[in-house]
């Protein structure tokens, strides 16, 4: 199979799809790799080191599109990306489409078979594909929160750990999953007093037993939500609903009564967001004002620290794009009901149930797309 590369075109998004060493390991069974001239460059992957692990390189995002069978990307393509798709063409990255109808539609009239990353499950349960980046994002959140609490950022002048005399800040954490639970490692670190509320008690009695005392755990609804947003320094939003658009937990009523210069950081932006008053930023201009409130909403925040992220991240989704490239995506997926999950559109439809439902589609099951095939 010709896979393809093309360097990212997000605003500040400098992760690559693949890196040499898993350009190595398809080259090494076989297949070629088509890569965008600088594509890893700004992460210090240069076009050399593509060209010793086998790959082509090119000097157009274009011939990478019209060569390759297989596009593996990072972030959703974009609206000129989208054009360039064709039918049957697999490509294979993060879309997060239930809050994206622009994407999806062009998705949809590509004809391509489109792959999610976020989507894809593991045998032990989870999303592992999306759990190195929110791994990532939930520990950025603090050092994001941290920082805009500084009053020269428009916050309220708070350091989280406080000092000997002066009691710490306050973070809460809404979610305590991959990304809720590597937030509040970070906060804890920092000395922050820590407030973690979810729904599902199993979990909130695990961190319970890791970390007793140094945080406080609550079951999350409308009441415990509003009383822990209302006295915290620094709100950090990380629940996911997987495929789907997430939902509003902290209403712009709530954050009108929060502390002026406090500091709200969305990492559920991708999926929509789970502040009321959320709209997704960029690393360019990544905060905007509500109410004396600072949002932090930038969509793609482990964009930040891309060299860190695109190992992670390659770690994670080089077994997948094997099996695709060594077997097609029919079998593969045919072969793998957890590979099956992350497809997100096929051939003009919408093959994820949450996306199709949060977007007005009739749902077309993946099964039924492997039919015949």
């Amino acid at each position: 199979m010709l896979v393809g590369v093309p360097k990212e075109r997000k605003n500040h998004e400098y992760r690559v799809g693949l890196t040499p060493p898993s350009v190595r390991e398809l080259t090494s069974r076989g297949h070629n790799v088509l890569v965008q001239a600088g594509a890893g460059a700004a992460i210090g992957l240069s076009d050399g080191q593509y060209q010793s692990a086998g790959a082509e390189i090119v000097v157009q995002a274009s011939e990478v599109f019209e060569r390759a069978d297989m596009v593996v990307k990072v972030k959703e393509p974009q609206p000129d990306e989208c054009r360039m798709l064709r039918p049957d063409q697999i490509l294979y990255t993060y879309l997060h489409l239930a809050p994206d109808p622009e994407q999806t539609k062009a998705l949809v009239e590509s004809g391509a078979v489109c792959i999610a990353y976020e989507t894809i499950t593991g045998p032990g349960g989870g999303l592992p594909l999306l759990a190195p980046m929110s791994e990532v994002a939930g520990r950025m959140a603090v050092q994001a929160g941290a920082h805009y609490l500084e009053i020269a950022h428009g916050g309220r002048g708070v350091l989280l750990g406080g000092v000997p005399g002066v009691a710490p800040g306050h973070v809460v954490v809404i979610g305590a999953g991959v990304v809720g639970t590597n937030a509040l490692q970070m906060a804890i670190g920092l000395g922050a007093r820590v407030t973690v509320l979810d729904k599902s008690v199993d979990r909130l009695r695990q961190l319970d037993l890791v970390f007793g005392n140094r945080i406080t755990t609550a079951y999350s609804n409308a009441q415990s939500i509003e009383d822990a947003v209302l006295d915290a320094d620094v709100v950090i939003g990380g629940v996911l609903v997987p495929g789907a658009a997430a939902p509003k937990l902290v209403t712009r009523e709530h954050v009108g009564k929060m502390k002026q210069g406090a500091v709200m950081v969305d990492v559920a932006i991708d999926q929509g967001g789970c502040f009321e008053t959320s709209h997704a930023t960029t690393h360019a201009d990544p905060v905007y004002i509500v109410d004396g409130v600072v949002h932090y909403c930038v969509a793609n925040m482990p964009g930040a620290v891309a060299r860190t992220s695109t190992f992670a991240l390659n770690n994670a989704t080089i077994g997948h794009a094997i099996a695709l490239a060594d077997k097609g995506w029919q079998r593969a997926m045919k072969e793998d009901v957890h590979l099956r999950r992350g497809l997100n559109v096929c051939k003009g439809n919408v093959t994820y149930q949450a996306v199709a439902r949060d977007l007005g589609y009739k749902y077309v099951a993946p099964e039924a797309m492997l039919e015949g095939n």
